[in-house]
């Protein structure tokens, strides 16, 4: 009974949320059209990197943190400080950007962090004060410059659902006692007039303060598959949050999660064809920015290559491979998945229950996460696919423990390029077997990144070189051991490294995740054709 009336009680939240949305959001397009089709820009493209090993240890440390948000899910006790944790962007190098225009009458131009493993949108505000942010970004790039904005005219009431949304469903009376509404006003229900206060967000190693706003929202699309004809996007009073104050988090994010407060699910208030369906194709660059030249499609709605189709039998037939989503009503803005097994050329290693399922606690599966750069697995799982990938490539190629230690990578291998016979490195395949029988095989270059090691490394005292031969380093990653009472929110994560290359498609609709083999270059100039 009490779990019913708990369910019952979320609903009606949820319902309240999405009420409030349809009733102070609309959408128009410049032309009418069932998918629209945006560019992701890789922040590589931008930034680049100078040292291999410092990157590759950089991004390793960040998508282990990153995950370990995610997993480890803190409760803030009080209550002038609830809030929800979101996910922990990575730095410029790891992750993508989504460009998008604020207000009206100038807009301003801002890019931010395309994440699935959040479900807010946020930008940093002028005046800006970030803590600790020296290094994470390059202050060149325009996108980077906090947004001029202070409309006071545009705040969310603290008495709306958006409000407690944000709050952690704090109930709205609770709220608007914290921004100063009378008593009275309170027991009236009158209190329209006062802000919704501002809500504080905690990440690993950064953390921001915001309050929530609503304007216009525009995105600019190269064209679309209905017209050649560009569209543009525009979507009045969107909600969203505004921060003047960050520590260690320079750059604000474009959350795709399942909470009502995503973009996705502000979209789908008033376009569900636009918000209950969306997909992106990764293109693939092993660290080389020479190989990003063009955009990864980002395809809000549903266009026509993704139709199935019927066989003589009635049997339906489509490029995509899809596994269900899992619930969790405790953390229902992941898009978790199960696991069931990866594959080492022919040695199938089973999973534990834990990334197949997500238990009542709201614990457990595998996120399938835009924003973690690396396959994050638990330790006990990490090392029986890291030994039997060890096992087969060293029977070839010696380790390279040198530089494990430089990357926190492993297992790492030496490339022996005397045998001119054999001119590719020789390493099993990897195949990831999801719940639905849906298997995944991953391109070499998705799990074994080669790269020179012949870097120079500055000492105290000396330089020196590493040995002068090619290097391959397996790209997953060792999230550590579970300690008992720790645990929440997922068990293991699908990080974008090995996405690239697949058309990820999260029909949320339906409550599936599909993946199609695609050369994203070729999707993007075939969808802006």
């Amino acid at each position: 009974m009490a779990t019913s009336i708990v369910l019952s009680s979320c609903i009606l939240f949820t319902l309240l949320v999405l009420l409030s949305l349809t009733l102070n959001f609309s959408f128009v397009l410049s032309s009418s059209s069932s998918q629209m089709v945006f560019p992701l820009t890789h922040s590589l493209s931008t930034t680049g990197f100078n040292n291999t090993h410092h990157f590759l240890k950089s991004t390793s440390v960040r998508s282990t943190t990153r995950f370990h948000h995610h997993h480890r899910h803190r409760h803030n006790k009080h209550r002038h400080h609830s809030h929800r944790q979101i996910s922990l962007p990575l730095s410029p190098g790891s992750d993508y950007t989504l460009s998008l225009s604020l207000g009206s009458k100038p807009t301003q131009q801002i890019s931010l962090y395309m994440d699935t493993g959040s479900d807010l949108v946020w930008f940093p505000c002028a005046p800006f004060d970030c803590i600790m942010c020296e290094g994470k970004y390059d202050p060149k790039v325009p996108y980077i410059k906090p947004l001029n904005y202070n409309n006071s005219a545009d705040f969310i009431p603290c008495d709306s659902p958006l409000c407690s949304a944000v709050h952690s469903s704090l109930p709205s009376s609770d709220i608007c006692a914290i921004s100063n509404c009378p008593l009275e006003s309170i027991e009236m229900s009158e209190c329209q007039s006062f802000a919704c206060p501002s809500f504080y967000y905690a990440y690993a190693d950064g953390s921001f303060v915001a309050r929530l706003y609503r304007d216009n929202l525009s995105l600019e699309p190269m064209s679309s598959t209905t017209t050649t004809q560009q569209q543009s996007l525009h979507l009045k009073n969107f909600t969203f949050g505004c921060a003047n104050t960050a520590l260690a988090e320079p750059i604000g994010v474009a959350g795709f999660g399942g909470g009502s407060l995503s973009l996705p699910a502000q979209l789908a208030t008033f376009s569900p064809e636009l918000g209950n369906r969306f997909s992106y194709c990764l293109i693939s660059h092993s660290y080389n920015f020479k190989r990003i030249r063009k955009p990864s499609p980002l395809i809000l709605g549903r266009y026509d290559d993704q139709k199935e189709e019927k066989t003589g039998d009635g049997a339906a037939v489509t490029e995509f491979i899809y596994t269900p989503m899992l619930d969790n009503p405790k953390h229902p803005y992941y898009y978790c998945v199960g696991l069931e097994a990866i594959q080492i050329g022919t040695t199938k290693i089973d999973t534990p229950v834990s990334l197949k399922r997500v238990n009542s606690k709201g614990n457990g599966g595998t996120v399938v996460d835009s924003g973690t750069t690396f396959t994050m697995l638990p330790s006990v799982d990490f090392e029986a696919v890291a030994n039997e990938f060890g096992k087969r490539v060293g029977k070839m190629y010696k380790r390279a423990i040198e530089t494990e230690d430089r990357t926190g990578l492993r297992p790492c291998f030496y490339y022996n390029n005397k045998n001119k016979s054999n001119l590719r490195w020789r390493v099993p395949k990897m195949v990831l077997h999801f719940t639905g029988n849906a298997s995944v095989s991953l391109p070499q270059s998705n799990y074994f990144f080669e790269f020179n090691g012949d870097e120079e490394e500055e000492g105290k005292t000396k330089k020196r070189k590493m040995r002068k031969e090619k290097v391959g380093c397996l790209m997953l990653g060792n999230a550590g051991e579970e300690e008992e009472g720790e645990s929440s929110g997922p068990a293991a994560a699908l990080g974008n490294y090995q996405q690239q290359g697949f058309e990820v498609v999260y029909d949320l609709g339906q409550r599936k995740i599909g993946f199609a083999k695609k050369k994203c270059s070729s999707l993007w100039d075939n969808l802006n054709s």
